[in-house]
């Protein structure tokens, strides 16, 4: 088995530059099928709730993809989207039954990395039903992500920033998807190449990898991390380093503009300021922290 924390520990700087890459949603267009195909659908099998499937469905993709915490990991983002469902007074009339998340919550503020690996340890430790449900859930979800999620190709102008990025920066995929899928991603479309590792959930938080990364010395304006939700900007803050949006919605015309303005910049040393503040700007627009039938009923 692989070691990957060691792989990060391992991790050599070769050039001046950084730059961290998100890969789903960011550098892949896989967030809309894996959670509307593969993650909500077995939430609503393994919690049991299917009364409510309807409100389930649109609480799930508001969490994951429609709002400012869009990115979230897996299982944090489960204990948020059946907070907000048992929230909603449409679900309350139902009478359904919520699984007991306590251990869950627990296990996701534990500061142990979120995947599957650390959980699977604490399953071992305790037995505790709701982990080993919350354990079963995520393997189901990687079972229907190997099944369903195929073909699916990088964004264009993704492969012409990451050739041009790795003339002069030492490149990282930083993502919160086990490492697994994204290497097959990865080497799938030919792109693998162009990284010198590709950091998934057992490797750690993104906050976390980007520090691993910003300790091997890089000026502060020499690190960039690329992402299309808030956790992705978060990780680059916490370590100092700039941000650089993947607007949901509007992914291709955000990688022709990194490729045509936002590379050249940073390279130059004048993408922080007020170019980043306006695509900053710009990305946190489109994610509200208000759920639509909050908006709706006040």
């Amino acid at each position: 088995m692989t070691d990957h924390p060691s792989a990060l520990k391992n991790f050599q700087r070769q050039h001046d530059y950084f730059v961290g890459i998100d890969s789903d949603g960011c550098a892949f267009d896989t967030m809309e099928l894996k959670h509307k195909e593969c993650f909500i659908p077995n939430i609503i099998k393994s919690y049991g709730l299917q009364p409510v499937s309807k409100y389930a469905r649109e609480v799930a993709e508001f969490v994951n993809l429609y709002s400012d915490t869009r990115g979230v990991n897996r299982f944090p983002g489960l204990v948020r989207a059946h907070d907000l469902l048992a929230d909603r007074p449409e679900v309350e009339t139902r009478g359904v039954q919520f699984k007991d998340l306590t251990a869950l919550r627990a296990f996701c503020e534990s500061g142990k990395p979120l995947g599957n690996p650390s959980l699977e340890a604490e399953v071992k430790a305790t037995q505790d039903p709701g982990l080993v449900l919350a354990l079963e859930w995520s393997h189901a979800v990687n079972a229907s992500i190997k099944d369903m999620v195929h073909g699916m190709t990088p964004f264009p102008f993704v492969r012409e920033c990451l050739e041009a990025f790795s003339s002069f920066a030492d490149q990282m995929c930083v993502s919160a998807t086990p490492v697994e899928a994204l290497t097959a991603e990865w080497d799938e479309h030919d792109i693998a190449k162009y990284v010198a590792l590709i950091a998934g959930q057992e490797v750690g938080s993104k906050k976390e990898t980007l520090k691993a990364a910003a300790d091997r010395g890089y000026d502060k304006d020499k690190l960039l991390m690329i992402g299309d939700a808030p956790g992705d900007m978060n990780a680059a803050r916490a370590n100092d380093a700039m941000f650089y949006p993947i607007v949901p919605g509007q992914e291709e015309a955000s990688w022709e503009r990194l490729c045509k303005e936002g590379l050249p910049k940073f390279k130059d040393g004048a993408y922080a300021g007020a170019y980043e503040d306006e695509r900053i700007k710009e990305f946190l627009g489109v994610l509200p922290s208000t759920p639509p039938w909050r908006t709706k009923s006040s």
